[in-house]
Order: structure tokens, then C-alpha cells, then sequence
């Protein structure tokens, strides 16, 4: 299977870097990207081969951030003609699915239709100044009409969880295959208690680190706990909105016993699930979610916001619990901070689930004949 897969960037550590890296190694595919920042994303992706790719276009200098970024990816996998021998060109994050404008046989791995541009469309203008709010919706509407023009053209589309799929029926009116991704649940473990909610995710907006830290204070207020601290570790980007965020949450959490570990490796990112009390979640309608999993296979409960992928991989009351508020997110935390054994008791559920249904054996099991079926169209 001669494989080439595309994603716009390799800059940061995430479920949808784990999962490229994941597919790149196991059909020893190359990359083509438009940005590869080696010291920020995971290190394995240094003995693969990347290939960088694009060029500048005219004005995008003079867009804002984000603006400037979307524009550029789009030009240049809208207008690139892939010369190498392949079978299945393999895109992920949009709009590297544009590849498909010059190029037959795409196998497209959606991890979600961009939500910048779809349902937290009106969450991330409400930020955004006079002049950017013209920029980006002029943007916008022009993604919406060559994306949906391509998708139909597309062969195959996969996705990650239901709830991404419904997203491309709505937007795209294409129905996908829900290929869970798997984890490497063996680098995972327990260690014990260390008396402290762990929250990991990169630092945005939509992972609503604000939710969390306002459970934290109502858990705070209701048990006058005094012993517990909430960590919340995660990449944090160069993106001025991502830092102006981020500058909100320290000042949020003034008073409280919050700790902020940024741009942790591996290593860090495994010893802090291992002793942690319990793991939180507060994404809005999350894709699918590899954090409710890596704390599943840390034997660890998972307390997490009843929306989204979550939905499909927690099993309410077994493996953590579903909360619609973050005062029910602190009413959980209690319980689990008072007593043990149903923490170990959970802990000990996830962890069998994950090892049964979430490993990447069973992601490569249904992935390989989707791909095949696409190399023949």
C-alpha cells in the first residue's frame, strides 16, 4: 500500500498528531506538510519523512493570524498535483482534503469539519474586531462554498466518532465510516493519589479550561477543601487569541490552589495522569476525546461534560461520570475526592475497556480496507 498522507501543519502534541503519526508509521507513508516544528510536536515524527510543501500567497501577510494560516493552507492544497507514485492519498485536518481539486484516490480522515467555520463560528467572532469579523466572514463563506464542492468528489471519507460524522452530514451531506482511533494504553499507569484533578488539553477556547477552573472553585466551596489542587497542563501556541485566553485563566484562578504546566513531553504527561485523583474534561462537543481515554487506561476516573465524543467512550457511573454543569462537575468531583475505593473501582473499569475496544490494532482492523477499497476508485 504506497500511502502519502497531508495535514496542513506538525506543530503541536495532539490527538490528531498521535493519530498521523500512528498511520505514517505503520505504512511507512510520507508527509506533506506546510509547517513541521519538530521541538513542538512528538519527537517520533523525526525519523519519518517529511515533506514540506507550499508556497506564500499574494496578500495573506497582511490578514490576521489565523486568517493568514487558513488562506495559505487552502491555495496550496487546492492547487497541488502530487507527482509521486501512490495508491491512496490520505488527508486530515481541513482543508488538506482540498488535495482531492488535481488528485484521484483520497481516503479523507476527517477529524472534524473545521468548527472555527461551523458551530463555534459565532463563539470565536465574538473575540475578534470590526475589521477581522469582515475578513474572517468573507473567508468563511468562501471555504464553505469550495469545501462542499470538493467533499462530494472525495472517495472515501472516515471519521473519528459519531458525533464528527453527524458534523459531515449536516455541513458536507456525506456520510463517513466512524473508525475509532486507538491509544497506547501500555504507556499508561496508576501510581496512586497525589491529591489532585488533572485537566490536559491544549490550551484554546473550545477545551474551556475556564469550565474547570469553575468547578474547581465550587468544589472548593462545597467541601472547604483545602487539600486538593487542580493541575491543567497543555500546549500552548503562538496564536495571540490562544495567549489572550490563556492570560484569562490565570487571572481566574488568583486565590485558587491552580497550577499551569505548559508544553509537557510524554513522560510528564504519563506521571501526572498516574497520580492524579481524578481526570477532568470540559471540551465543547469534543470529537471523539483521547483525554477521557488516557485516563481510562491510567486507571483513573473521568469526569467529563455530557456533550460530545465523551458521550460515546464513558460509561456513566462506571468508568467516571457525564456532568451538564460545571456545579455538577464539582458534586462529582466530591464524590470521588471522598471516597477511594469507588475511585479505584472506576479506575479499574476504564482501564479494562480501553484494553478491550480502544487499541490501535483494532483503528488499523477497519482501516486497511477502506483504504484498499479507495485505491481501486
Amino acid at each position: 500500500m504506497k500511502l502519502i498522507l497531508l495535514q496542513p501543519y506538525l506543530n503541536i502534541r495532539g490527538g490528531v498528531e498521535r493519530v498521523i503519526l500512528k498511520v505514517a508509521q505503520h505504512y511507512k507513508a510520507p508527509i506533506y506538510t506546510l509547517e513541521y516544528n519538530k521541538e513542538a510536536t512528538f519527537s517520533e515524527f523525526g525519523d519519518l519523512d517529511i515533506r514540506l510543501m507550499g508556497n506564500d500567497v499574494l496578500l495573506s501577510d497582511r490578514l490576521p493570524y489565523r486568517a493568514s494560516q487558513g488562506y495559505r493552507y487552502g491555495y496550496n492544497f487546492y492547487n497541488m498535483k502530487i507527482k509521486d507514485d501512490y495508491d491512496v492519498l490520505n488527508p486530515h485536518i481541513s482543508p488538506s482534503e482540498w488535495i482531492r481539486h488535481k488528485n484521484e484516490r483520497v481516503l479523507w480522515y476527517c477529524h472534524t469539519p473545521p468548527r472555527e467555520v461551523y458551530d463555534l463560528y459565532e463563539t470565536r467572532m465574538q473575540n475578534r474586531s470590526y475589521k477581522e469579523k469582515l475578513i474572517y466572514a468573507a473567508l468563511v463563506g468562501t471555504y464553505k462554498v469550495i469545501a462542499r464542492g470538493i467533499t462530494k468528489t472525495i472517495e472515501e471519507i472516515a471519521t473519528n466518532s459519531m458525533t464528527t460524522n453527524e458534523r459531515i452530514k449536516r455541513y458536507y451531506g456525506r456520510d463517513a465510516t466512524v473508525i475509532n482511533p486507538g491509544i497506547d494504553y501500555k504507556n499508561f499507569r496508576t501510581e496512586g493519589d497525589g491529591n489532585y484533578f488533572f485537566y490536559p488539553s491544549r490550551i484554546v477556547v473550545n477545551k474551556r479550561q475556564d469550565y474547570v477552573i469553575n468547578a474547581f472553585s465550587q468544589f472548593v466551596k462545597r467541601t472547604k477543601d483545602k487539600k486538593h489542587k487542580l493541575i491543567i497542563a497543555g500546549t500552548l501556541s503562538n496564536d495571540p487569541e490562544h495567549k489572550k485566553y490563556f492570560e484569562k485563566l490565570k487571572a481566574m484562578s488568583k486565590g485558587l490552589n491552580v497550577l499551569f504546566k505548559t508544553n509537557i513531553n510524554d513522560k510528564q504527561l504519563a506521571d501526572l495522569y498516574a497520580n492524579s485523583t481524578a481526570v477532568l474534561f470540559a471540551a465543547i462537543n469534543e470529537d471523539y476525546g483521547f483525554i477521557p481515554l488516557e485516563s481510562m487506561a491510567s486507571s483513573k476516573p473521568i469526569i467529563s461534560v455530557n456533550e460530545g465524543g465523551p458521550r460515546e467512550t464513558i460509561i456513566n457511573g462506571k468508568t467516571g461520570f457525564l456532568s451538564k454543569s460545571p456545579a455538577e462537575m464539582a458534586e462529582k468531583m466530591a464524590v470521588i475526592a471522598s471516597d477511594q475505593s469507588a475511585a479505584e473501582r472506576m479506575g479499574k473499569q476504564g482501564r479494562r475497556l480501553v484494553e478491550r475496544k480502544y487499541s490501535w490494532d483494532a483503528f488499523f482492523d477497519k482501516l486497511d480496507p477502506l483504504l484498499r477499497k479507495s485505491a481501486k476508485r
